[in-house]
Formats: C-alpha cells, structure tokens, sequence
C-alpha cells in the first residue's frame, strides 16, 4: 500500500523539482546611478531660471562630477524662480560670465548638511566659491543664511539624503563683493599750490606790480609841479643878485 502511494507522488515530486530548477533566481537590487542635479531640481518644478544659468555656465557637469566623486557630499541653497524674479531689473545682466559662475557656486556649500545640522554649524560655511563664505543662524526648527546683503529663511526642503542636499530659497544669494556697498573714490587732490591757481570764471585777473592805477598818476602830478616851482624860485633869486 505505502509502495503504490510512493508510486503516484513520484510524478508529481518530480514535476515540482524540474519547476523549481527552471524558475530564474530574482535579480539582485542594482546599485543607484550617479545623481544628476539638474534633474533632481527639475522635479522640484520651481528653478527654471537656475536650471537655465547652470547650463548657461556649463557649471553643471562640474557640479555632478564632483558631487558623485567626493564622499563629503554637497548642500545647494537653490534658489526659486521667484527669487530671481524679484531682484532687480539688469541686476544679472551687469554680471560677465566669471561673476555669473561665482554667483552660481556660492550657493553650494561643499559638505553635506542636514537642517539641524545647519542651526549648530561654525560660521562661516565654505561654499564652491571660494573666499565667500555663508552665515547660518538657526532658533527653534528655523535657518536663516545670511550674505551681508540679504537673509532669507531655509526651510523648504527639495531633497535631504546623503550625499545631497537641496534646500529652495526665496531670495538669491547675493554676495558682498558683487552687491555690497562699495567705499566711494577719494576726491581728486589739487594740481599744484593754491598761488599758482588760475582765477576762475568772472573773477578779475590780480595786476602785475608794474602796473599802476590812475591814483598813481594822480600823486605824481604834484609832485611835478612842486619841482617846477623850486626851479624858478632859484631863478628869480639869481637873477636879483646879479641885478
């Protein structure tokens, strides 16, 4: 009895072996691609115009470069189309294309930062682009970044997973040495000592100590007939002795 079950599952024990053996092992999870920016910030639907100048300034490929081959990680401070709508009219045009990639890279701070990371960091933080460095000040769940010339809020979150990071700002970044107040030029100094100035306009010229005023003249008509008179005095005086 047992030998006659063994004998009708055989077939079917069989069935399911050769099944199980032509079934495809699941394939394993890949590894994610290298992370683009701009597509990421193209998701977001608000940075046209940012999407638009990091292609303008070929900064793009840069950016991805390093960011896919650094372990530090990366933090942009990206910008809105808003942001760039409400600043002033000619205020990007003024810019060459050097100015325009600083301005660019200073908003991208070359570690990784959370947020909460951001309320506790040293200032200033080092941004790509160089010497400008950015101010953080954070109070309960708010971060502002400070330039000199503007501050705004961080708080809008576009991706927060290392190794990147992309915070939306309202207002563009404006860096000091591209829009701080600059000292103005010293006044010119004068050409040479003030005696030695050419009268101005309407003034009348000094007279030369050669010259002289009708007073002058005036003085030296007594003083001519006074001579005459002695001259004849002795005359007259002569003439009576000889007499």
């Amino acid at each position: 009895m047992a030998s006659t079950a063994l004998l009708l599952l055989l077939p079917f024990l069989l069935f399911s072996v050769t099944t199980l053996a032509q079934t495809p092992a699941a394939p394993a999870p890949s590894s994610p691609g290298p992370l683009n920016i701009t597509g990421i910030l193209e998701k977001g639907g608000q940075f046209t115009t940012l999407i638009r100048l990091l292609n303008e300034t070929k900064i793009n490929t840069q950016l991805d470069n390093q960011l896919n081959n650094t372990p530090q990680g990366m933090t942009i401070l990206a910008p809105t189309d808003n942001a760039f709508n409400s600043l002033k009219p000619g205020a990007l045009n003024g810019l060459n294309d050097q100015e325009k990639t600083q301005l660019l890279l200073y908003h991208v701070l070359t570690k990784f930062y959370t947020l909460t990371d951001l309320q506790t960091v040293s200032n200033p933080v080092r941004t790509l682009a160089g010497d400008w460095g950015l101010n953080f000040t954070g109070q309960a769940n708010q971060v502002n970044v400070s330039t000199g010339v503007v501050m705004v809020a961080v708080n809008n979150k576009v991706r927060e997973q290392s190794p990147l990071s992309i915070y939306a700002v309202e207002q563009v970044l404006l860096p000091e040495a591209l829009f701080g107040d600059h000292p103005a030029a010293p006044p010119p100094k004068a050409s040479g000592p003030a005696s030695e100035k050419s009268p101005a306009d309407g003034e009348t010229p000094p007279k030369s100590d050669a010259a002289h005023s009708p007073a002058d003249h005036k003085d030296a008509a007594p003083r001519n007939g006074v001579g005459l008179e002695l001259v004849l005095g002795f005359g007259l005086i002569a003439f009576s002795v000889l007499s």
